[in-house]
């Protein structure tokens, strides 16, 4: 799949009939990727659960479209669940394998900090699968976000110890000032 110029992209809110697409990316980065640390695809039903859940938590999932096909997802969730979280969240991408490393990553994540920034929330964190993840690092170093810290050897998959890499990006103004 080659990547149409930026203006034959859309990028607009989830739908249902997104799941489709969206579950057959996850399932290519479950299997064969580090971004995420799961193990076995979650099925369609699943990961339409985990989209209303997002969206029923008034946080922006959004899909990038190219020719009525999606070819990339990003949504915002919770960063933790108590209330002095509230200001905080966690950002998650997945583009289609075909993709990859055409743009269409900072395309979403621009739209998701837009849609973050609308909603008033004043961190954006990036929980990266794997120290060794350097082009995500990379990705999320150009997009404003800054180092803030390693886990070692979290998680196990693919027969190895993987680091959780956390960076975070301010939001509107950031700490700066309190939130409304």
């Amino acid at each position: 799949m080659s990547l149409l110029p930026e203006d034959q992209i859309t990028i607009r809110n989830v739908e249902d009939a997104d799941i489709a697409s969206i579950q057959e990316i996850y399932a290519d980065e479950v299997l064969h990727g580090v971004s995420s640390w799961e193990e076995i695809p979650p099925d369609q039903a699943e990961m339409l659960n985990r989209k209303n859940g997002v969206v029923g938590g008034g946080y922006p999932y959004r899909v990038a479209v190219q020719d009525d096909r999606v070819v990339g997802y990003a949504y915002a969730s919770s960063y933790r669940p108590r209330p002095g979280y509230r200001f905080t969240v966690e950002n998650s991408i997945y583009i289609h394998k075909d993709a990859r490393g055409s743009g269409l990553g900072r395309l979403l994540l621009k739209d998701l900090i837009n849609q973050c920034e609308i909603r008033g929330y004043r961190q954006m964190i990036a929980v990266i699968g794997d120290s060794e993840n350097l082009p995500s690092i990379a990705f999320h170093q150009k997009m404003g976000f800054e180092l803030a810290g390693t886990i070692k050897s979290i998680g196990f998959k693919f027969g190895r110890w993987m680091d959780s890499v956390l960076m975070q990006r301010p939001l509107n103004d950031g700490s700066n000032s309190l939130p409304e």
